[in-house]
């Protein structure tokens, strides 16, 4: 099968899990003997053509006022109008991915996040009869700012500038045949608006490393050294983190810090730390930082869809606790989980971290996850379900 896969950034360009995730699927169907082409974005004003891991990966220009990837400084309201509407049908992207799918003839096209290329790529699949997949990856058809938060909060009800700027991706989720999720929270939210309705819908995870569950050992001491890994900003809960590390005791516990943000936001973060056991890492290998540390904090507190950090975390066969947000309870019991808390309430948190370092000799041992992660996250389980959307002889509508 000849699969075309869409998404805006494609490593080495990452800036979140979704790059890291398509990256995965796409070289997995690859390794199965599938024709596997990746178009993505890139910054600049040249189209190149590379191939990585087996996949040919077409790297197209962005058609739009600013790169707005990865930015330190924030665009002004009436620039980030002009780049949203632009983006609600961006023809230019379009004629680019013609191009493409006239060189690649391919038997589908499966679309992960759209920012950037805008739906209007649907279009062109449809008019040369190509069976279109989309995965929903985050929230940006129905949500302007891509994550259903706002001032600190997840939006329960849609706002009106949001549910009219986005009522043509709406419309045109009319063309996709069939749609996926990597967590039934985001399918819901997208379905109750009236989004994707009657084709075939399906919840596949993630594909997760399973060749070597729960063997990263924690560090050789005795305090509980939690962990956040992740980008720092007001989304991930790090805050809140904070906030609960203040009400621990003085002894028996580190943080450990791994990440990148804004350098001024990270900066007063820093400042009114008071703790030296907290420790600031900046940027970290994933290996490196599960052996540094015994319990991973998933603190967001957006509605975060299905964070590959946690799937990391309960492969290295770490203890968690987790916030409620998002997608996250519904794979937080593959964990060895200390507990769970409402996102916010730095208190809960500091409650449960408190009872992890009364009984560190527990939670400081690794231990693999329940046995049947192993079998659905598995590059196996992952491609199978995806090659059935693709082919259409899978009309489930939630994870196996």
């Amino acid at each position: 099968m000849k699969i075309l896969i869409v998404n805006t950034l494609y490593p080495p360009e990452i800036i979140g899990g979704a790059e890291v995730s398509v990256s995965l699927l796409a070289e997995a169907l690859a390794q199965r003997g599938e024709k596997v082409a990746v178009v993505c974005l890139q910054d600049g004003r040249t189209q190149s053509v590379d191939e990585r891991n087996g996949v040919r990966v077409y790297r197209l220009p962005l058609d739009n006022d600013y790169w707005p990837f990865g930015r330190d400084e924030k665009p002004s309201s009436m620039q980030r109008l002009k780049w949203h509407l632009r983006d609600t049908w961006n023809r230019k992207a379009a004629e680019r991915f013609a191009e493409v799918l006239d060189i690649e003839k391919p038997d589908v096209v499966h679309t992960n996040n759209l920012a950037g290329f805008s739906v209007s790529l649907w279009s062109e699949a449809k008019r040369r009869n190509i069976r279109i997949v989309h995965t929903l990856r985050d929230y940006s058809l129905i949500c302007k700012r891509s994550t259903l938060f706002r001032a600190g909060a997840t939006c329960m009800r849609r706002c009106t500038a949001c549910a009219t700027m986005t009522a043509p991706y709406r419309r045109a989720s009319r063309m996709v045949d069939a749609v996926t999720s990597n967590s039934q929270f985001v399918l819901d939210r997208h379905l109750a608006p009236g989004y994707f309705t009657d084709i075939p819908r399906r919840v596949v995870y993630n594909i997760a490393d399973t060749t070597n569950l729960g063997a990263i050992p924690g560090p050789a001491c005795d305090d509980v050294v939690f962990g956040f890994i992740g980008r720092i900003e007001p989304e991930k809960g790090i805050d809140v983190v904070l906030k609960a590390a203040e009400l621990l005791p003085d002894a028996g516990w580190q943080l450990k810090i791994a990440g990148r943000g804004l350098e001024a936001y990270v900066r007063d973060l820093k400042a009114t730390s008071r703790y030296d056991r907290v420790q600031w890492l900046g940027f970290a290998k994933s290996a490196d930082f599960y052996a540094a540390v015994d319990v991973c904090l998933i603190s967001s507190v957006w509605p975060e869809p299905l964070p590959r950090t946690l799937i990391e975390a309960i492969g290295a066969g770490k203890a968690t606790i987790c916030s409620t947000a998002g997608g996250i309870p519904e794979i937080s019991e593959f964990s060895n989980i200390v507990g769970k808390y409402e996102p916010h309430d730095h208190r809960r948190l500091a409650e449960l971290m408190q009872e992890t370092i009364r009984q560190a000799d527990r939670w400081k041992k690794n231990s693999p996850p329940r046995p049947d992660f192993a079998t659905k996250f598995t590059p196996e389980t992952i491609t199978r379900q995806i090659l059935e959307m693709y082919t259409g002889t899978a009309e489930a509508s939630s994870q196996e």
